[in-house]
């Protein structure tokens, strides 16, 4: 796969043979690739292989030139290498840096994901003021089916739209498929109404505006509105409000307050409030309507496996962190089916509920783990290869965090600001929230020094208090394995300055890796992952305390069972999704298998008689990945038989609840200490009861 780099007119201190060196690969140095040396990007775009362009300003340059080359076949990678580093004030130490970025471009392209399709056909809701509603209407209605949604301000007099007025009970729904519901309470008929103005003009409190709806605060009932509407026949007081309801496929809310509360409404939903009703954002606002319609497609970001999830087992619900951290309000509770439902058309692909789901049952796709994991592997193995020491790892967004880290790079170039350190690797995403625990151990356990994920503007509150809770969780991991400094960090900039700043910082926090470095693949599963780098970590430490203490969002702990309390019903183990928790066939015993624990908590939603808590930990001896009986009692013999049916303690509560109840006296006590096979015999056999068979 050929590496064309080209120092964009001598503006930056390539080294063509320490590059190469680390790619196996015998590298030219350009200066002007995208003009006077272009004869080398054509000639080799015709060979076939992929190319990889160390240029991301001149993509759309190449790709022009790309179609008017004969005989040009090869696919086109571009790689930015001079607002990553090479601008940056120590760019001469940044070879190993641009290295791993140029060997990260090599890598296969992910694996097509499933799509989430809109279909628009343009019709717009626009709700609020009369006056400003018609304003945007007039900019739109060339494109777009307006229809008016209004509650008022007073409009013009000609009726170029539709227009409701009422009360809303509701709107819902996404690009392609919103819905509102609403009640008519207002006396006049809009559709009647023929804005002769008679009643505005006869109403004596002034009740009706040039909305054409009726303040009844203000009014006064006397009707005189009735008598001027006359023929029309628009005014009615003893109308019953009705609920109406219709579909549109776009919606724009003036109103002050949005009609979607959370953090990231559905697409197709646009909130511009009056404040910002003119200027740059309301003219972004109309192009965006007006590109909207037709058929789109996104990636459906996420996989979900029901028989991994652990919300919910026989209607007792235990892990809620996916619904809680959806800034979209795309998750919701499915308990009866044991199971949470993602609805993919309102989902935005942030990742959060993936990075925050303790079993893996959520999986982002956009790319895979695997694939992600490979970046990174990639990453940081050429960049030792390189000569590089204490990488930092810097995950950012493809948009606002994309733009910054550009921008930083930019200002490096004209002295402003210092650049990307040498030794900061920006590792560009979908979204920040996506990547979680498993991939940053796996990094530290393959090399980083420091993982950072940078957060914009674009990030939910709760998405920082998620990634933050799952930092707190790996740092006192790595910590307690004996890796000294901090590894993780959540930078936070609102501009170029400010992570320019952050940058300089992180490029001096390295925390220690093992002596030897993971060589391990990351795997599909979240909990494969976090076991391989887990045991890498943990074979590479040294003195190793039996457990680490953890915070309560840990996805690794122990279940403490109260044996006063416990009964050994088993209602646990048939609760516990990971198959922690478990019987033992041949005796009365709890076990637990440690390693297979996420904490879930519905051990202690299910157990009837409050015997268990949670405790979150890491075990580092062997018995964490061995059963053991975590409470165990003498079996209870059939008084018939003598074959153990259940535990004494268990009986014993049995017949003690049971004991003043009027269908267990006499002998229908003394079956309660008989198996089940007695129990019919003992039935079936007395002499002194009565039958439904008997005649």
């Amino acid at each position: 796969m050929p590496t064309l780099i080209c120092d964009c007119n001598k503006t930056m201190p390539l080294d063509p043979q320490a590059l190469g060196k680390a790619l196996d690969e015998n590298l030219t140095l350009h200066s002007t690739l995208c003009r006077r040396e272009a004869g080398a990007y054509q000639q080799a775009i015709k060979t076939g292989e992929d190319v990889v362009v160390a240029c991301t300003q001149e993509k759309r340059l190449f790709a022009e030139l790309g179609q008017q080359t004969e005989g040009a076949v090869s696919p086109i990678r571009f790689v930015n290498i001079r607002e990553t580093g090479g601008w940056s004030r120590d760019a001469r130490s940044a070879m190993p840096k641009l290295a791993a970025l140029l060997a990260a471009a090599k890598l296969p392209e992910p694996e097509p994901v499933a799509t989430v399709t809109y279909k628009s056909t343009g019709r717009l809701l626009l709700v609020g003021p009369l006056e400003l509603a018609e304003r945007f209407a007039a900019g739109l209605a060339d494109t777009l089916d307006v229809t008016i949604f209004s509650r008022g301000g007073s409009g013009a007099q000609e009726r170029r739209y539709p227009v409701m007025g009422g009360r809303i009970e509701s709107l819902s729904g996404w690009l392609g498929a919103f819905r509102l519901s609403w009640s008519q309470d207002n006396p006049i008929d809009l559709d009647l109404c023929t804005r002769c103005n008679a009643c505005v003009a006869a109403c004596p409190e002034q009740a009706i505006g040039l909305d054409y709806q009726v303040d009844a605060a203000a009014c006064k009932s006397h009707r005189d509105c009735v008598k001027a509407c006359g023929v029309a026949g628009a005014i009615d007081f003893t109308r019953e409000p009705q609920a109406h309801s219709d579909d549109f496929d776009l919606v724009l809310d003036l109103r002050q307050l949005p009609a979607f509360a959370q953090h990231a409404p559905p697409q197709g939903y646009f909130h511009l409030p009056p404040a910002d009703a003119t200027g740059a954002k309301a003219l972004e606002t109309l192009l965006k309507l007006r590109e909207l319609v037709g058929e789109f497609e996104k990636p459906k970001f996420f996989a979900y496996k029901q028989k991994l999830c652990a919300h919910s087992r026989n209607q007792a619900v235990g892990c809620n962190a996916c619904i809680e951290i959806c800034s979209a309000e795309a998750i919701s509770s499915e308990k009866g089916r044991n199971q949470i439902k993602v609805n993919p058309n309102l989902c935005v692909g942030c990742g959060a509920c993936t990075t925050v789901c303790p079993t893996g049952a959520l999986t982002y796709t956009y790319p895979r783990a695997p694939e992600q994991g490979a970046k990174l592997k990639t990453l940081l193995a050429t960049y030792e290869r390189a000569g590089g020491t204490q990488p930092v790892v810097l995950v950012h967004s493809q948009e606002r965090g994309q733009v910054l880290v550009e921008e930083v790079g930019r200002a490096a170039r004209v002295g402003k600001l210092q650049g990307v350190p040498a030794n900061v690797i920006p590792l560009p995403v979908w979204h920040t929230a996506s990547l979680g625990i498993d991939l940053w151990l796996a990094a530290v356990a393959q090399g980083a020094a420091h993982v950072a994920v940078l957060a914009t503007s674009e990030e939910a509150p709760q998405y920082l208090e998620g990634l933050r809770a799952q930092m707190a969780v790996a740092q006192a991991i790595l910590n307690g394995l004996g890796y000294a400094g901090n590894h993780l960090t959540l930078a936070q900039a609102g501009d170029a300055a400010a992570l320019d700043h952050e940058m300089q910082a992180l490029a001096r926090r390295a925390g220690a890796v093992p002596a030897v470095r993971g060589r391990f693949a990351v795997a599909a599963e979240k909990r494969t992952t976090l076991e391989l780098s887990l045991d890498h970590l943990i074979d590479q430490a040294r003195g190793l305390p039996e457990a680490i203490a953890l915070p309560a969002a840990s996805p690794f702990g122990n279940v403490l069972v109260d044996k006063e309390k416990c009964t050994l019903c088993l209602s646990c183990v048939s609760a516990c999704p990971a198959s922690a928790l478990g019987d033992n066939p041949q005796l009365p015993q709890l076990r637990f298998t440690e390693k297979n624990c996420v904490q879930c908590g519905l051990c202690v939603t299910t157990c009837p008689e409050d015997a268990i808590t949670l405790q979150p930990r890491l075990l580092l001896t062997a018995e964490r990945k061995q059963p053991r009986v975590l409470n165990e009692m003498k079996p209870y013999g059939c008084v018939r038989c003598g074959k153990p049916f259940g535990t004494l303690k268990g009986v014993e509560a049995m017949l003690g609840k049971l004991a003043g109840h009027s269908m267990f006296q006499g002998d229908a006590i003394e079956r309660l200490k008989m198996c089940g096979d007695c129990r019919v015999i003992d039935i079936y056999s007395a002499q002194n009861e009565s039958r439904i068979t008997d005649q």
